[in-house]
């Protein structure tokens, strides 16, 4: 974190007698930040250092805001500390990258005490430290609700998994299943009922998704390099990114999207959530003819299930004439119900 000082005024105690709460707070948290030798100077100047790359550099933002992106009654702080780190991960893992280092920006609000921060820090800083991720620094602000921003540098590889490369003929797979996020969801808003195994399942991949960095590292090998995609906004939209950048469509057989036994459990046949909903952070890619799933799935790390093929025709079609009845999470859309 960054420090400003300013000279104190007359009868003031100096900032260097007493921290301000501000400033103990940043020494607090900063006293456990992991770092590594890439980083020259981590936190406590105007800003980091870090030692020059031999790769492309990738870089990416991303916040959760307290009421929009996450309630504090659902998960721990520590749950809610790995999860702003993980949605920046998953970005760097659908380019295929690797991160490296990154900068937390709180914007923290009246009523929380110090031991929350201790614990969302103690969160974010395990899941930094797993992806060998260096934490160099940020800014602390006053608002009216709590909102945590991640800017995150990474190397890219030779080849970087791109939205734009798709092509007719490609095989379209997803790693892992799709829509457990937004059952888990629903089941803590109230708005569906779960008991047991299952529910714990749910609620689980929502307040702590999987960043797939292995899985994208080793896409990125492939020659050509796929096109890819995290599910952040839901398969059928994000599908959708690669289609337009790609200028391509796509054929999806319904029966081939991957569902835990837990969705099934609460959604039956219902592909609703599956196709539309979000927050699962599996990587949706497309690559040239002639692998197969359980070739793939050892490859990666995680299963990889085929589920469609892009076409030259324009748009993205459901074998059977039907078509998703949600589209995908809109961060500006009032109601994502």
């Amino acid at each position: 974190m960054k420090y400003r000082t300013t000279a104190p005024r007359r009868g003031e105690k100096s900032r260097a007698e007493k921290p301000s709460p501000e400033f103990a707070l940043i020494d607090r948290l900063c006293a456990r930040l992991p770092l590594s030798k890439r980083t020259i100077l981590g936190p406590g100047d105007d800003t980091a250092i870090l030692s020059p790359s031999r790769r492309a550099q990738l870089m990416t933002i991303d916040s959760m805001v307290e009421g929009v992106h996450f309630n504090m009654r659902w998960g721990t702080p520590e749950q809610l500390g790995a999860r702003a780190v993980t949605v920046n991960l998953s970005d760097v893992a659908a380019m295929g990258g690797t991160p490296t280092a990154c900068v937390v920006n709180l914007a923290v609000r009246r009523g929380l005490p110090v031991r929350f921060f201790d614990r969302l820090y103690a969160g974010l800083v395990q899941e930094a430290r797993v992806a060998h991720l260096d934490v160099v620094g940020g800014n602390i602000a006053r608002a009216q609700q709590l909102a945590i921003t991640i800017a995150l540098i990474g190397d890219a590889p030779a080849a970087p998994l791109r939205r734009d490369a798709a092509r007719a003929g490609d095989e379209i797979f997803v790693t892992g299943t799709v829509g457990d996020a937004a059952v888990g969801w629903r089941v803590l808003a109230g708005k569906l009922r779960s008991h047991g195994a299952a529910r714990r399942y749910l609620i689980g991949r929502y307040l702590a998704p999987i960043a797939r960095l292995g899985a994208g590292a080793r896409l990125a090998r492939i020659r050509p390099a796929p096109a890819a995609i995290d599910i952040s906004d839901g398969l059928w939209q994000d599908l959708g990114h690669i289609l337009e950048r790609s200028k391509v469509g796509a054929e999806i057989d319904p029966r081939a999207i991957p569902v835990s036994d837990a969705y099934r459990s609460l959604m039956g046949g219902d592909l609703a959530l599956a196709l539309g909903g979000g927050e699962d952070y599996e990587l949706l890619f497309c690559v040239r003819p002639g692998f197969t799933e359980d070739r793939l799935s050892t490859m990666l790390g995680v299963r990889a299930t085929r589920i469609g093929l892009i076409t030259a025709r324009r748009g993205a079609r459901l074998q059977g004439g039907t078509q998703p009845t949600r589209g995908g999470y809109d961060q500006l859309r009032a109601d994502d119900s």
